[in-house]
């Protein structure tokens, strides 16, 4: 640590509602990812920005430190480069969609994505439904094939924004998760590491999201939109309703079905909205007419282009592309239970929370990192909210292995379901935009 880093003067200073500077972010944050300032230090400091906040130049300059604390992708030798990021939520299957329409577009995709934890699914899970699959590239290999496909997709990387990885390890023992400019910065710094231009946001809102309610999803969608705009990037987001799963499928290989099948033009018409509704920010940010650009993103969904895109994809990553053509012969899982509408009248409420944690029960996700998940598992809704049912009457799917739980799903997803005699008022799927 050097002389000038006087560490319990920067805890005292945000401690006291002061902000701090671009270099004293510098020498703390980085300080902290090169092991030169301890744990206990940074989680007090941790608890007085929970407490104080940053103003929005602290937030950017934050931001930055942690982009600019490892490896940075150069995509500048690519054209129009997009990047897509969604906050989580259930059946959220649409950066399978999304990233080959873009290619299709002639917008080039070239990104890292998570994997699954807790009650949100993960891009890269869904993909690895492809046997053979992989998320390993050569920084080669990857620039190579976003510029042949326009469309490369891998795992998050260690070496990308680590001092990411490292505060959000700490925030998550400290009770510090939940404060705007570090959630904001944590999903910021690993975008512009990433190196696009272009970064569209899918800002989830209400049961199954993070955020829970429209103004907290909004005040995050406007941080991390003027995040991107200090550091020259185009940036736009769109809140979207996340009380009800995505879809009709949730657990990995039946989204990818659902998937597939939206890339056809037969999917569920929420699932293919959004998608078109997120292609079109993507164009508009690069100038491009919204109806114009809404026209083209359906197309591609119509002619079988983006289909053709994500066939390419999978199998220049290693995948078995003779899937996308036969996602039938997907695993899923062999056993299927029910459950069943109490009464007559009109579904009011599939809870995506429930949901999400059913597929967790089945064994589809995960608690820790690292864990192994099973692929074919997950939850069907036959019915969503604001469609009559008769009692007794099948609302939602289960597909389970060996009774594996089973009891315990089920009891989380009659707990999430609910019927009233009158139909719901209808809520939109798109809730605001952020541009």
């Amino acid at each position: 640590m050097t002389a000038a880093l006087n560490v319990p003067d920067l805890i005292r200073k945000k401690r006291d509602g002061e902000v701090h500077t671009r270099a004293e972010l510098e020498a703390l944050v980085l300080g902290y990812t090169r092991g030169e300032v301890p744990d206990y230090q940074i989680s007090a400091w941790l608890m007085a920005v929970y407490l104080r906040g940053m103003t929005p130049q602290e937030t950017a300059d934050l931001t930055r430190v942690m982009a600019e604390s490892g490896e940075q992708l150069d995509l500048a030798g690519l054209p129009r480069t997009v990047d897509k990021h969604s906050t989580g939520g259930v059946g959220d299957k649409t950066s399978l969609i999304l990233t080959p329409m873009l290619a299709a577009l002639g917008l080039t995709v070239a990104k890292m994505s998570g994997r699954g934890l807790a009650h949100t699914g993960g891009t890269i899970d869904k993909l690895e439904s492809f046997p053979g699959w992989t998320p390993e590239l050569s920084e080669e290999q990857f620039l190579a094939q976003a510029r042949e496909i326009g469309l490369a997709l891998v795992g998050q990387s260690r070496d990308l924004a680590p001092a990411d990885g490292k505060l959000y390890a700490l925030r998550d023992v400290t009770a510090t998760v939940d404060c705007l400019p570090l959630i904001a910065s944590s999903i910021m710094s690993k975008k512009l590491a990433s190196g696009a231009h272009t970064v569209v946001l899918d800002v989830k809102v209400g049961a199954g999201a993070f955020m829970r309610t429209l103004d907290d999803g909004r005040a995050l969608a406007r941080a991390m939109v003027d995040i991107g705009t200090r550091a020259s990037r185009l940036v736009r987001a769109v809140l979207t309703d996340m009380d009800t799963p995505l879809g009709h499928m949730a657990g990995n290989s039946l989204e990818v079905q659902e998937a597939l099948a939206t890339l056809r033009g037969e999917g569920p018409a929420d699932l293919t909205e959004l998608c078109v509704a997120l292609a079109v920010e993507a164009l508009a940010a690069y100038g491009e007419d919204e109806g114009q650009a809404e026209a083209r993103a359906r197309a591609t969904l119509r002619d079988g282009s983006a289909l053709a895109k994500f066939r390419a994809f999978v199998a220049a990553q290693g995948g078995d592309a003779t899937l996308v053509d036969h996602p039938e012969r997907l695993d899923v899982a062999p056993g299927r239970a029910e459950v069943t509408a109490p009464s007559s009248g009109f579904v009011e409420r599939v809870d995506a929370l429930a949901v999400g944690r059913a597929v967790l029960a089945l064994g589809g996700g995960r608690e820790r990192k690292g864990e192994p998940i099973d692929h074919g598992v997950g939850v069907e809704l036959l019915k969503k909210p604001g469609e009559a049912v008769q009692a007794g009457q099948a609302v939602l799917r289960l597909y389970h292995r060996g009774g594996r739980g089973l009891g315990a799903a089920r009891s989380l997803l009659e707990a999430g379901l609910s019927v009233s005699e009158t139909p719901p008022s209808p809520e939109p799927l798109i809730l605001d935009r952020v541009n």
